[in-house]
């Protein structure tokens, strides 16, 4: 059942987010309620359809354990533009 929702936000966000839906195709509820879907992550499940491309490249890389992919991208973000 769907129930109408009220949401305060900025006038300039609302028509960036109409024109973005608009240019998807989508309307800006379809849109806001998938998002809502995947933040509470109905039933802790989370489906997200992959590309053919992520499912080749899955598994591809095994990263250690102790890996800090933060550490790392702000490293080489750092090498990259200072």
């Amino acid at each position: 059942m769907n129930t109408k929702l009220t949401l305060t936000i900025e006038q300039t966000l609302i028509k960036k987010a109409k024109d973005y839906a608009k240019g998807k195709g989508r309307s800006l509820s379809d849109i806001v309620e998938n998002y809502f879907k995947v933040i509470v992550k109905e039933e802790g499940i989370v489906k997200v359809e992959s590309t053919p491309i992520v499912d080749s490249l899955r598994g591809s890389f095994k990263a250690p354990k102790d890996f800090d992919y933060k550490k790392e991208l702000t490293k080489s973000l750092t090498e990259k533009y200072l």
